[in-house]
């Protein structure tokens, strides 16, 4: 029996928040006297694969079949559902996502399991089963009893940080037991965002609004962006009035992102863009209104112009 950890690949590498998935569950091993297996599906290499063993995973299993090289979360699921009953694993880890949000539903009803999302914490045991989640966009929180014999927790971005030791994993691949109807929803093409630096992934984001002024202002955001080795992001506004491509824009109806820095640059920070960042770590907002509400909301602001401030800035990161 062990805790089955789900690791997500982009471009045949663990994704960060999966690394710190595999942490999370490889502690929640240690709190339960078990060990942790880690579920990997997609093209790789068995290097990188192994290289989870430097966050706490004692084995991993690769599912290995062509038709899984797309994301799929039925077929996904199916898979990690029928390693699950295969590893014995009563508890099963893995990173909230856009994948996960499209696994974790039809793998509580495979399984029968109690489902937890956006988990901040590691468990309660001296009670029965809790853990705390985030909830109404990170305005409050909810204290969840799970009860099920199978536990499913969907961890949040940044909720650990994790502490790498110099040790591999051994890692086995398994032919996973698939059928059509795991394919009635199939992957045509996937298009991904422009940028060296996804921005689900990114532990620093420069953000910019209408303050801007237009497209053709971006260019000092980018720089800023750039020098920090940021992602760049906007408000619904800018993506709105294709300023900036949608895959940008953070907010309710847009990502909701986790990073450690969020820059916000001419934002005036109504509640809908604030639903989408207010789990940041450290909120910087730059406006020359000193009344705008975002300001309620940032660890730290500067009043003044975005086009006085930000080269001035980037011209202090460059410096560093």
């Amino acid at each position: 029996m062990s805790v089955l950890i789900f690791a997500e690949l982009d471009e045949g590498k663990i994704k960060k928040s999966s690394q710190e998935a595999i942490y999370y569950g490889a502690k929640v091993a240690e709190m339960t006297g078990t060990s942790a297996t880690v579920i990997s599906i997609g093209q790789t290499t068995d290097d990188e694969l192994s290289s989870a063993g430097r966050f706490g995973a004692a084995k991993v299993l690769h599912a290995s079949d062509s038709r899984l090289n797309e994301p799929n979360g039925m077929a996904y699921a199916t898979v990690v559902a029928g390693i699950a009953q295969q590893e014995g694993s009563k508890i099963i880890v893995l990173a909230k996502s856009s994948l996960a949000d499209a696994m974790t539903a039809r793998l509580a009803g495979k399984l029968k399991a109690g489902l937890a999302a956006n988990v901040i914490e590691l468990p309660d045991l001296s009670n029965g089963f809790r853990v705390k989640s985030s909830i109404y966009t990170g305005k409050a929180f909810a204290y969840n009893d799970l009860k099920a014999d199978v536990k499913i927790l969907a961890i949040k971005k940044n909720t650990v940080t994790p502490e790498e030791k110099d040790v591999t994993a051994p890692v086995e691949t398994v032919t996973p037991t698939l059928s059509d109807s795991d394919f009635v929803i199939s992957v045509k093409n996937t298009e991904k965002s422009s940028g060296d630096i996804l921005l689900p992934e990114a532990d620093l984001v420069v953000s910019a609004g209408r303050g801007l002024k237009g497209p053709e202002n971006w260019g000092i955001v980018e720089d800023l962006a750039k020098a920090l080795h940021a992602a760049t992001a906007c408000s619904k506004p800018v993506s709105d009035l294709d300023w900036r491509p949608h895959s940008e824009h953070v907010g309710q109806t847009g990502l909701k992102i986790s990073p450690n820095l969020y820059i916000a640059c001419g934002i005036s920070g109504a509640i809908q863009h604030l639903a989408g960042v207010n789990s940041s770590k450290v909120i910087v907002v730059i406006n020359k209104d000193p009344e705008a509400p975002f300001f309620k909301s940032a660890d730290y602001g500067i009043v003044g112009d975005v086009f006085d401030v930000l080269p001035r800035l980037t011209k202090a990161v460059k410096a560093l």
